[in-house]
């Protein structure tokens, strides 16, 4: 870990929007939703939703192993289940669907805490999606296809919302409380001894905050020691 990199880490941690994310609707392939996530990370999502009761889309794909790294894939049983945890918690779901209220996706605010609900290219949105969503959207379009790919759709619908949200301010300063920070912090600068301090149910050791360098005292330095020499 060099200074350099733990300083990008910090940045990119302190650009970091918790209300903005996607929730994916059975987003089953797997090229799809890598995709998605790397747009969700340029745009500085915390956290994606899936939800997928019959999609691959709750495994990991390879494809998409390098974006799940700076972006928590959070999975739910069903998008009933998904979109009410998002209620609960103050955002707005807005689903690109061209349905007949549909409003041109520049129009709305996403400042507010939002969830872009996206489903899969052949099937659409579901019911149960659409039934729970508070706005629809669709992006304008004067060619000959009728639709885009979901990928495409949601990178549109992301960078809309990072202009409003530079042009609000909100990238510019921290937004994440202290101890997610910090905890994203650690897995980020160093992921196998995060991964080998949660299966041993260890606390993280502290972080040199200048230098992202382990403080490595006691017990916990030793066993982070030697989990590090293998």
């Amino acid at each position: 870990m060099t200074p350099e990199r733990f300083a990008r880490l910090k940045a990119v941690l302190d650009r970091r929007q918790p209300d903005l994310t996607v929730l994916l609707d059975n987003v089953h392939k797997p090229h799809n939703l890598a995709a998605i996530l790397r747009s969700a990370d340029a745009a500085g999502v915390l956290q994606a939703h899936v939800a997928a009761p019959r999609g691959l889309a709750l495994q990991r794909p390879k494809s998409a192993a390098g974006s799940l790294r700076w972006v928590e894939l959070v999975r739910h049983a069903s998008l009933e289940q998904a979109a009410a945890r998002l209620h609960e918690r103050g955002f707005q779901l807005v689903a690109a669907h061209p349905d007949a209220g549909a409003r041109d996706f520049r129009e709305l605010d996403y400042t507010r805490p939002t969830a872009f609900v996206l489903g899969a290219e052949l099937e659409g949105l579901s019911a149960a999606a659409l039934a729970a969503a508070d706005h629809t959207v669709v992006v304008p379009m004067h060619g000959m296809v009728e639709s885009l790919n979901v990928s495409v759709c949601a990178a549109l619908l992301l960078y809309e919302a990072l202009r409003q949200r530079e042009a609000a301010g909100l990238y510019d300063t921290p937004r994440l409380d202290p101890g997610t920070r910090q905890r994203l912090l650690f897995q980020w600068a160093w992921p196998r001894i995060a991964r080998h301090c949660r299966e041993q149910g260890l606390p993280y050791p502290p972080l040199d905050e200048a230098t992202g360098e382990l403080r490595l005292d006691g017990e916990l330095g030793q066993a982070v020691r030697r989990r590090a020499r293998r």
